[in-house]
């Protein structure tokens, strides 16, 4: 059973502070629906909240990215990856 700190959603600079992700790739995986954090109103903008899922998924993805394949390559490899289980690390 996940503790109430890991269930706790993720925000757009936390995801990229831990992952070292840039912020545009990032919203381009948003953008093609790869991840779908939820959006919370704050004034005029919009900010994002990433579940442990989301930023799981974004990490696998990331990591097939960093070592040259395509977006919906790395997506696709992602998927089977956490379906197998193997997202636990």
């Amino acid at each position: 059973m996940l503790s109430l700190l890991e269930r706790k959603p993720m925000k757009t600079s936390e995801i990229i502070s831990k992952l070292d992700i840039p912020r545009h790739k990032l919203y381009y995986l948003e953008q093609k629906g790869y991840v779908k954090p939820k959006r919370i109103p704050m004034g005029d903008l919009e900010a994002r909240e990433f579940s442990k899922q989301d930023f799981e998924r974004v990490k696998i993805i990331w990591k097939f990215l960093q070592r040259g394949y395509k977006h919906k390559m790395a997506f696709q490899m992602a998927s089977e990856e956490m379906k197998a289980g193997k997202a636990v690390s």
